[in-house]
């Protein structure tokens, strides 16, 4: 399981992430403080909130979603 730390700080940012996860075939987690949101779900992207550090954690590999994760790293 691969696990990164990002931060979207719109709601453009959040679309474009929601759609480079959704082209994956595996399963993609975000988890901020206990609650666990399915990054494919746009409305459960927006109900974590913008500019807050989420953990991304997932098990497969797409070059796409994984370009996409590392553009919103947080370093």
């Amino acid at each position: 399981m691969i696990e990164r730390k990002i931060r979207l700080s719109d709601t453009e940012e959040v679309k474009e992430f929601v759609r480079a996860a959704g082209k994956c075939d595996f399963d993609i987690d975000v988890c901020y403080n206990r609650a666990v949101i399915d990054a494919k779900s746009l409305l459960g992207m927006l109900y974590l909130g913008l500019s807050k550090d989420l953990t991304v954690k997932y098990g497969g590999q797409n070059t796409g979603f994984e370009n996409t994760v590392q553009k919103y790293a947080v370093c």
